[in-house]
């Protein structure tokens, strides 16, 4: 079965209107398109925008497309969009020099018109299915939400990104209050609902544009909150208390509350300071959240570092 590219974005890169025109005849009724004249506006659009694919004319003024290739694959944010040279250079040094720098496919010109259509449906297909693939195992399959995998690639990346912009960065993590007993009284079965009940609360209640909810392991969940300092971290842990606590999910045998409850530990770091690492985060936010438990239950204790 393929996949549908009706709504798959291609940006076309060439310095010629006369190309572009051609392409966005030929591809208009399949994909969503835009056009850059230039490597350095391609560049901006391919930040902004994050193309699934994108037409790139190797000879252009200024910046060439070996350039913009390389510029695009040395970031994080773009590194993964494919790339497809257009070029009227034909020689064997060329083609492998664009596949060296990443590019996925390469089509001299004159192209022809059913070789560009099959190639591009080749390789929207594929990356529709990498895409689909890497999503699946980056989810728990209990919950739904993120795993651990997912957890800690995404730790890692905000943090170099809080690094780089000087932001400030924070952790919560969450336990459910005397899971083991609601596990052990109402049965497996009763405690997967329970979980995927609280996993939903979570994310529908941390979901802002970069913020992460993910299943940390048993009754343990994460939430990595960028561009957030020691209050804003707070105020959401409070929140995701609240809300959780108004699931009203039945625990005659907490020995906090009659329903579930969660226990929040909160860290917050501006990670510019080198001495500072997302282990330790991750292992002040852990003793913030046995201080909750320690201190009884069903609430938040945070702390920023210094």
């Amino acid at each position: 079965m393929e996949l549908e590219s009706k709504r798959h974005k291609i940006l076309v890169v060439d310095d010629s209107a006369e190309n572009i025109d051609a392409l966005d005849s030929l591809l208009k009724d399949d994909y969503m398109l835009s056009s850059a004249t230039s490597g350095e506006m391609a560049l901006q659009m391919a930040k902004k925008d994050l193309p699934d694919l994108i037409l790139l004319n190797i000879i252009m003024p200024g910046m060439d497309g070996y350039e913009v290739c390389y510029q695009l694959k040395s970031d994080e944010k773009t590194k993964d969009i494919q790339i497809i040279f257009v070029t009227s250079r034909d020689e064997d040094i060329d083609e492998a020099k664009a596949f060296n720098l990443g590019a996925v496919d390469y089509i001299t010109k004159p192209f022809k018109s059913l070789q560009v259509q099959a190639r591009l449906k080749t390789h929207i297909n594929l990356k529709a299915k990498t895409d689909m693939l890497e999503k699946l195992v980056s989810l728990d399959g209990l919950t739904g939400i993120y795993n651990r995998r997912k957890f800690d690639e995404m730790l890692i990346q905000e943090w170099k990104r809080a690094q780089r912009h000087d932001a400030l960065f924070s952790l919560i993590l969450i336990d459910i209050d005397h899971f083991k007993q609601f596990n052990d009284n109402y049965g497996h079965a009763q405690g997967d609902e329970c979980l995927r009940k609280v996993a939903e609360c979570l994310y529908a209640f941390a979901s802002r544009p970069g913020d992460l909810v993910c299943r940390y392991g048993g009754e343990e969940f994460g939430v990595i909150l960028p561009n957030t300092g020691i209050d804003g971290a707070q105020c959401v842990a409070d929140n995701l208390r609240h809300q959780v606590e108004t699931l009203y999910i039945v625990h005659e045998y907490s020995q906090t509350c009659e329903h579930v409850t969660i226990s929040l530990g909160v860290a917050a770091v501006s990670p510019h300071d080198e001495k500072k690492s997302p282990h330790e985060l991750i292992e002040t936010a852990d003793s913030m959240l046995y201080a909750s438990k320690e201190n009884g239950r069903n609430q938040v204790n945070s702390i920023e570092l210094n």
